[in-house]
């Protein structure tokens, strides 16, 4: 049987996160062997935040969760697709559907942003 190896990236693998309707790339992040087990026994999309230095759940403030439909892994075993139905209009803490809205045009970066919510309404500051 083939094993998560999470040794390579020091106990974290990515994350990519799909609509499993259409394979439009949502957001990637980070997961270690805790999260990954959680995902798929919880079958809501757990992460671990290197920033925070902690786990989360997607959707646990903003109530956009993600619903596990597939999970596969590449040849290496070492990262993970994971195909959700987005529950909720956003996957982006900045409000867009996709983390994925900035594009390389003309020699340099274009936010191409259409917020569907406003973060200030739904996050907790401090």
């Amino acid at each position: 049987m083939i094993q998560i190896d999470f040794d390579k990236m020091g106990g974290l693998i990515p994350a990519i996160i799909q609509d499993h309707e259409n394979g439009e790339v949502l957001m990637v992040a980070f997961m270690d062997k805790k999260t990954l087990d959680l995902t798929l026994k919880d079958g809501k999309t757990w992460f671990f935040s290197r920033t925070r230095n902690k786990y989360w759940m997607k959707g646990e403030e903003s109530g956009n969760t993600q619903e596990v439909v597939e999970v596969l892994t590449d040849c290496d075993a070492d990262s993970v697709v994971i195909k959700v139905k987005q529950n909720g209009p956003a996957a982006c803490h900045t409000g867009n559907r996709s983390c994925f809205y900035v594009r390389w045009e003309d020699g340099g970066w274009v936010e191409h942003s259409n917020p569907l919510f406003n973060p200030d309404d739904v996050y907790k500051k401090g």
